[in-house]
């Protein structure tokens, strides 16, 4: 049997294995961050914090359905120093830990990116453009000229910090928006983005109570688990636009090492599992991890650069 090298890196930061949590589900308080911590995740990716604590929106905000799921949560989190206290809690774990940041302001980002900067516990700071669910604000990710002034003004800080920033990107759809978002990457101090999130603005009905399946929004809200070949896409695209050094990890739909398998192949250097957890537990990390081996291991590769990023045309 071939011994798989599974280690990769994103944004410079080494992982032991590509699979790791995403901003979201289940990665809120200390207590569900130390689970994660004690899991076959390869990281701990903190909740998308905002200056104060949020409790969100009302309830329900979440709803599964057959392959996926539909939510809207309004970004509750403890609030940015709530976090700083947690993070220096989880070091001893042996896990990177990425925070995310999604202010509703680019002096909230800019404020959180120095102070998150600073802490020797913090491997990366990922700036959320992509928030599809804060009732009356748009998804920054898709105002170019919002997102370019954020990008510039995170990326500068965060280099003077010596920590890698990332982006979580929404769900692109033109070709003409990924050339103008990636032409904003290229150009700042950028060193991954994770795409996709969710894809926003979506309804599920229920049938027998003829009636949405949320509250918030009328029952509107992001969609997550049956979005991967959009999640493909985006991967695919940015890694043939990017600068090569910019790491990508992809997410959405990601539910076995097949899946986990198909982002790398389309060019992802890591693959972020979101639904799958929020609708399991933190078992779900081996399971896919074990499952990407046996693949790798069926079709002859050694490691991850082996087939990462070649997938084929017709």
């Amino acid at each position: 049997m071939i011994l798989v090298n599974l280690e990769t890196k994103v944004g410079g930061v080494k992982l032991e294995h590509p699979i790791f949590n995403a901003s979201g589900p289940k990665d809120v308080t200390r207590e569900e961050l130390i689970e994660i911590a004690k899991s076959d995740s390869s990281a701990v990716m903190a909740k998308s914090c905002t200056i104060e604590p949020r409790m969100g929106n009302a309830e329900p905000r979440h709803y599964d359905f057959k392959g996926g799921a539909i939510g809207s949560y309004g970004l509750p989190n403890l609030g940015y120093k709530e976090y700083k206290k947690i993070f220096p809690a989880l070091v001893e774990f042996g896990k990177p830990i990425f925070a995310s940041i999604s202010g509703l302001c680019v002096e909230d980002n800019k404020k959180m990116a120095a102070e998150f900067s600073e802490m020797n516990s913090v491997a990366a700071i990922e700036l959320n453009i992509s928030c599809p669910n804060i009732i009356g604000k748009p998804q920054v990710g898709y105002d170019f000229e919002q997102s370019e002034e954020r990008i510039q003004e995170v990326s500068a800080i965060c280099a003077a910090g010596k920590k890698p920033l990332g982006l979580k990107l929404p769900p692109y759809f033109d070709f003409a928006h990924y050339k103008t978002i990636a032409e904003i990457i290229n150009k700042n101090k950028v060193s991954f983005v994770t795409c996709i999130n969710s894809v926003g603005n979506g309804i599920v009905v229920d049938l027998e109570k003829e009636s949405v399946v949320i509250k918030p929004n009328k029952g509107f809200g992001g969609v997550g688990g049956i979005i991967k070949p959009f999640g493909l896409a985006n991967v695919r695209k940015f890694r043939e636009l990017l600068r090569r050094e910019i790491s990508i990890v992809g997410v959405g739909g990601v539910f076995s090492g097949k899946d986990a398998f198909e982002y790398i192949l389309c060019g992802a250097d890591a693959v972020q599992v979101g639904t799958a957890f929020m609708q399991s537990d933190t078992k779900v990390f081996g399971k896919i991890l074990g499952e990407l081996k046996e693949i790798m291991q069926r079709k002859g590769y050694d490691k991850l650069d082996d087939f990462k990023g070649k997938l084929k045309e017709i």
